[in-house]
């Protein structure tokens, strides 16, 4: 962008304001329009509909205070629900295993990772008909069909059917994970973005982690169809109170709704909005479908944080998947007691959280300050220091377990490796949610889906690494694996902004 161009406020959604001299709309009739329709018509082309920011209550950024705490409150509440429920069931799969007559360790790992192999599947669905037909309508689609595939999880009359209903649960349940985070850069500028992703971020980091927590004393009270009983209701509600109170954001969406007001009331056919790409809806579906892939296999920063991130939550799944089984083998911890060793991890993720958001958002304000431009790398500063907690966590997790050292040992260590985690996973989504703006929801989906892959397929490996090298080795090959990724973040802290010029984001 040339130096004499006045950057929008809304620049995180890719839009530049125009200063020509403001012309209304032809046939506009003032007294079928209210105050601030007459404002936004402020462009140099007299049939074109501005977004500005300032003083637009109808800009989300604008919206009451209550309303952008209900909206992101019930997201980051959904986005905590969702991934809980792929790993609630882990306690209880020695039930599930017992009941339908199965013995085969991968089988019994794949019961839990299937949910994050159909969560890899959903974004492709819906980021892109969120970017077409606007956030809430997805939502409301994605969340009744997760209700739909819980109930089934709990009547599930055979192992293959339940391992099916998971399937489709995780597919509905991906939703609010892939288009959340869209959703929180639609409501929050990126000044004060990291606070607010921050507490997103609690839900898909630390749902993993509380679901064994308690599924371990839920199994051994009820069984573990109350596990998914549990969830439904609680999930049932969620989807009742967005129905209520729910919002749409998306600036795109929002706009042409006033641009169908206007065309109604002026007659003038040939309005459009200044985020109007002038295509067909069938146009926007074919280009929604495949930008996703586009963003993940035409730029750099979507295929390398894709496959980063792969690893880094493939890790969280193979401890989701091997914990309960080193405990009790290691320590003679089990029963309702067993979800108790992943406290470690989420009081980890929960450091990680919150040094995070008040590390990234005070660079954001400092490097913003005099109507600076923002530099999406700002968000990266902390993700090598993430890069050494994950592997210095899977060392001290690894060796201790193998010599028995006393079990707060490796819970220490899991908590390094949920600093680590949790660092990167927050930094890397917000440095893709800055540098991608309103094509932010493929952006995550396709990382999303990357990622989901690594979930869902590391722990079946895992397994028999373990049994191959032992708890010591087999995580001992992990940190290197891990160590060997930590120059990652560095080189695109030098040249983020050098890739972010070569391959136009915008044009895919």
């Amino acid at each position: 962008m040339s130096s004499d161009t006045k950057q929008h406020p809304i620049s995180s959604q890719g839009v530049e304001e125009t200063s020509n001299e403001f012309r209304p709309p032809q046939n506009l009739d003032p007294q079928r329009l209210d105050g601030m329709e007459m404002s936004v018509l402020r462009s140099g082309d007299q049939d074109t509909i501005a977004w500005p920011v300032d003083d637009n209550p109808d800009h989300p950024y604008n919206w009451p205070k209550l309303r952008i705490y209900t909206n992101a409150g019930i997201l980051t509440f959904l986005a905590f629900l969702n991934p809980l429920s792929s790993s609630i069931i882990a306690p209880g799969v020695p039930q599930i295993m017992e009941e339908f007559d199965r013995d085969s360790p991968e089988l019994a790992a794949f019961i839990v990772s299937i949910f994050v192999l159909g969560s890899a599947f959903g974004p492709l669905v819906f980021a892109p008909m969120s970017e077409i037909y606007g956030r809430l309508i997805v939502y409301h689609i994605a969340n009744v069909g997760f209700v739909a595939f819980m109930v089934a999880c709990a009547l599930a009359p055979s192992l293959e059917s339940l391992i099916g209903f998971r399937f489709l649960a995780g597919f509905f349940g991906s939703c609010p994970i892939t288009n959340g985070g869209a959703s929180i850069a639609d409501l929050v500028p990126p000044e004060r973005r990291g606070a607010f992703m921050a507490g997103f971020a609690v839900g898909p980091l630390l749902g993993p982690v509380v679901g064994p927590i308690i599924a371990g004393f839920l199994t051994s009270a009820m069984g573990w169809r109350w596990n998914f009983w549990l969830m439904v209701i609680v999930a049932g509600v969620v989807t009742v109170g967005l129905f209520i109170f729910g919002t749409e954001t998306y600036a795109p969406i929002l706009l042409q709704r006033k641009v169908d007001r206007l065309k109604e009331a002026t007659g003038n056919e040939n309005l459009r909005h200044e985020l109007d790409d002038g295509l067909t809806p069938w146009g926007k579906i074919k280009r929604g479908i495949v930008r996703p892939a586009k963003l993940l296999f035409l730029t750099p920063i979507g295929l390398v944080f894709a496959l980063h991130l792969a690893v880094v939550y493939g890790y969280i799944y193979l401890m989701f998947s091997s914990v309960t089984q080193v405990f009790s083998q290691q320590y003679g911890i089990r029963g309702s007691l067993s979800g108790l060793v992943f406290l470690g991890m989420g009081i980890g993720s929960l450091i990680g959280v919150l040094a995070t958001s008040i590390v990234t958002d005070r660079a954001i304000k400092t490097t913003t300050a005099g109507g600076k431009t923002l530099v999406p790398e700002v968000r990266l500063q902390l993700t090598p220091i993430g890069g050494l907690f994950l592997p210095a966590g899977l060392f001290m997790y690894g060796w201790s377990a193998e010599y028995h050292v006393h079990w707060i040992v490796p819970i220490l260590g899991m908590t390094l490796m949920g600093v680590g985690n949790v660092i990167m996973f927050m930094s890397i989504c917000l440095y893709l949610i800055d540098c991608f703006g309103i094509y932010s929801a493929s952006a995550l989906a396709a990382n999303t889906v990357v990622r989901s892959i690594g979930g869902g397929l590391l722990p079946l490996a895992g397994l028999r690494l373990f049994a191959s090298l032992g708890v010591g080795w087999g995580n001992s090959l992990l940190g290197f694996i891990a160590t060997a990724m930590i120059p990652i973040p560095l080189l695109f802290l030098k040249y983020g902004a050098l890739l972010r010029g070569k391959f136009d984001m915008k044009s895919l």
